[in-house]
């Protein structure tokens, strides 16, 4: 066994037989016909179960799952508005009780170890629903707590959730003063410093932060403290010419602000806010496409005097409820947020890897679909490019704030495959979306996800920021994918993408592989890196390509699948490339490899037989590990879809051949 820096203790995963506990063990090699027709048959099926499961509309949409924090924090929002009732509560927390593992912990990852936050959320959520503290799972849950430091060790969100019922003093939090949205965009710690997630839970935390509501404790935690009549003991602070000792020393001055601050100065300020927070209401009453910003919206327009009847705070906690997945026993899981035009650009690129004509009906449906989630107007990011004209996708249904980097070039790819009645219109959106994905290039010739050169090292630095990454930096996958997509345009010598091919070059790891910032993770920074390096003419003999081929194959598993844990994003060392095996991670090394010429080695042969043994009968594949990321380690991702779009993908691509071989450009 070997120990892990934070107490948990976990095998570092075998590379033989980690693949799902049904797999039959690796036949004997079956030879190259045998394999292609099993890949074959594999394809088929899972092409007949991906069209399946497309909506009506056009879309394709699978669950979303993250953590119970989720839950916990939508039940103590509706405890703190009055909104609770018995039926939510009750189905939350059967969700909730059927994540917690044996030893009383909830982890954020399947298979990860507990997590203190998470822990606490949970078990304070149950303590909501009448589960009571000398019940045998709650009182594991509680005991864990104390050795692990207690509420005082935990994050500062999960303490601002308990401050806001007494459980937490304010005045033990960062403080986080509403007078920032002041700051002008050249100054740091602006909000446009700020990741656009953070910025849109920073304002309107701001004012909760101003505010310090305190609402009537429904019951006492004192078993989650290791000592209750001392909960937060003082600690030393970090020497001052630290970073740490300076922010630390910035907080204790913003809490002697708080007590000079001028009274019209602190109530424009907050505002203002309110009017920032309104300004960027989605059409459905979401904030952003995601949970947490809406969450935190609403309390904080409720506590400037929103009431719950406002159409503004009406429409906002009607959309929390469309984060909500009701399962077949009666249990309700709520999503951070919904990935429809991701999951539907994905979906739709691997239906014609798969050999879908570009005139099927399902696929011009999809493609209809996409052209009309086409943003059309301004967002943040129009901040620090105010004179690029607008043109992108964002990940959500409703998210026109925000379109991101990532979401705009695999949709132009998805575009590109699709024989729309309406050629001209179809253009028109890929022009449009390459203009802004080539607006949006860093200074450094890469992009990140949603903003330009949102590489800020303060806000990272705040006591009040430990819940996650803050900023959106340049990274290897997204800027694989616009490379990928600016080569299938045509646009492989051009000097912009020349940049990008050189920044990826220059940020291969020693070993061969990529880091994946938005995916579990360098498998899947490799997997995204080398098809796009390939279709920018980059050759697979180039010794880049060599060394990521290399690499991939000396992580591949015994039984032929490859996979990642989530602890590689903190533990590089040991895990990175390890992990049990996994449809979507095996996918993406086999585009990788397939990618690099490798088609006809041993590695794509087993890595292919993995794929087809591995396939349920229906054509779906089974994937409980999360391999999808929204901060790396910190809040981990289980795409339900991405079991099914990237192995049909990676089966079209040996079946079929590379789709952009003869890309223009390349």
């Amino acid at each position: 066994m070997t120990a892990t820096t934070d107490g948990s203790t976990g095998a570092l995963p075998p590379r033989a037989d980690s693949a799902t506990e049904t797999d039959e063990p690796l036949p004997e090699a079956a030879g190259t016909v045998g394999i292609r027709h099993a890949a074959e048959r594999a394809m088929r099926r899972a092409t007949d179960f991906l069209l399946a499961e497309q909506d009506a509309q056009g879309w394709w949409k699978g669950d979303l799952e993250t953590n119970v924090t989720m839950d916990a924090e939508d039940l103590l929002l509706r405890q703190f508005l009055g909104i609770r009732d018995e039926r939510t509560t009750q189905a939350a927390a059967l969700f909730i009780r059927g994540e917690q593992r044996e030893d009383g912990t909830w982890a954020t990852f399947y298979g990860g170890p507990g997590e203190l936050s998470t822990t606490i959320e949970a078990y304070v959520a149950l303590r909501l629903a009448g589960d009571t503290p000398d019940e045998p799972h709650m009182a594991r849950a509680s005991a864990w707590v104390r050795e692990q430091g207690g509420v005082a060790a935990s994050r500062v969100f999960t303490r601002i959730w308990l401050a806001l019922f007494g459980w937490w003093k304010w005045e033990d939090l960062p403080e986080l003063p509403p007078e920032l949205i002041y700051f002008p965009k050249w100054m740091p710690l602006n909000i446009y410093d700020f990741g656009c997630w953070a910025r849109q839970t920073i304002v309107p935390l701001t004012v909760v932060s101003a505010k310090r509501p305190v609402r009537p404790a429904p019951f006492p935690l004192d078993e989650l403290h290791t000592d209750a009549d001392n909960p937060n003991p003082a600690k030393d602070l970090a020497p001052v010419a630290s970073w740490d000792g300076a922010f630390q020393r910035l907080d204790k001055a913003l809490h002697q602000f708080r007590k000079v601050a001028p009274r019209r100065l602190r109530a424009a300020a907050m505002k203002a806010a309110s009017r920032w927070i309104i300004e960027r209401q989605e059409n459905d009453g979401c904030w952003g496409g995601i949970q947490p910003p809406a969450v935190y919206s609403v309390i904080a327009l409720h506590l400037l005097g929103y009431d719950l009847e406002h159409p503004v705070l009406r429409e906002g906690i009607a959309s929390l409820d469309r984060f909500a997945v009701w399962r077949e026993d009666g249990a309700r899981m709520i999503e951070a947020c919904q990935s429809p035009v991701w999951d539907t650009c994905l979906a739709t690129i691997a239906l014609a890897d798969a050999g879908v004509p570009a005139d099927h009906p399902q696929l011009v449906k999809a493609a209809e679909w996409m052209l009309g989630e086409e943003i059309n107007r301004p967002g943040d990011w129009s901040v620090k490019r105010p004179q690029l004209p607008p043109g992108g996708w964002a990940f959500e249904f409703h998210n026109d704030n925000y379109p991101d980097i990532d979401d705009t070039a695999e949709v132009v790819l998805a575009l590109r495959r699709v024989k729309h009645q309406d050629r001209e219109r179809l253009e028109q959106a890929i022009g449009r979306g390459v203009r802004w994905n080539l607006g949006m290039q860093s200074k450094n010739g890469a992009w990140g996800a949603f903003d330009v050169d949102n590489t800020s090292a303060f806000p990272n630095r705040l006591p009040f920021c430990d819940f996650g990454e803050v900023i959106d930096p340049p990274s290897a996958d997204v800027t694989a994918h616009v490379v990928e997509m600016l080569a299938v345009e045509g646009l492989s010598h051009d000097p912009r993408t020349r940049r990008g091919i050189e920044w990826l070059l220059a940020e291969q790891e020693p070993d061969g592989s990529w880091f994946g910032r938005w995916g579990v993770n360098y498998v899947y920074g490799t997997g995204s890196v080398v098809p796009a390096l390939v279709a920018a003419g980059i050759p697979g003999s180039h010794p880049a390509i060599r060394r990521a081929v290399a690499w991939l194959e000396s992580v591949q598993n015994d039984d032929g699948g490859w996979g990642e844990d989530l602890r590689s994003y903190k533990y590089v060392q040991e895990w990175s490339g390890r992990g049990a095996s996994t449809a979507s991670q095996t996918a993406w090394a086999l585009l990788a490899l397939l990618a690099a010429g490798e088609s006809e080695s041993k590695a794509v042969e087993r890595g292919v037989d993995f794929l087809a043994r591995t396939q349920r009968e229906d054509g779906s594949w089974d994937e409980p590990h999360f391999t999808g990321t929204g901060f790396p380690w910190d809040f981990s991702i289980n795409y339900h879809l991405y079991r099914q779009v990237f192995p049909l993908t990676a089966l079209g691509r040996y079946v079929n051949g590379e789709p952009f071989a003869g890309a223009k450009g390349s």
